[in-house]
């Protein structure tokens, strides 16, 4: 599977700030998202609300794992910092 569909399909979902999405065989893929809507959300709200469009993915095993990690804007830039980006 391409990343730039689950990039596509997340930025039609969900209102984010930023999207990376990254993979070395195209079936194992890492997301990181960027938005405020994940400022009041618990860990697994935030979790759900990436898994949920990208439900039909995982269903038909074109994503046979993913790793999912979210940011509020202010939460990316201080992290972006930390990673030296």
């Amino acid at each position: 599977m391409d990343k730039q569909e689950i990039i596509n399909k997340l930025k039609s979902s969900l209102e984010l700030d930023d999207i990376h999405v990254m993979t070395d065989d195209g079936s194992h893929f890492q997301v990181i998202a960027v938005g405020e809507l994940f400022a009041d959300l618990s860990r697994v709200k935030k979790q759900q609300a990436i898994y949920g469009p990208l439900a039909e993915f995982i269903n038909d095993n074109r994503i046979h794992a993913l790793s999912i990690k979210t940011y509020t804007p202010t939460e990316w830039q201080r992290e972006r910092k930390l990673m030296g980006l």
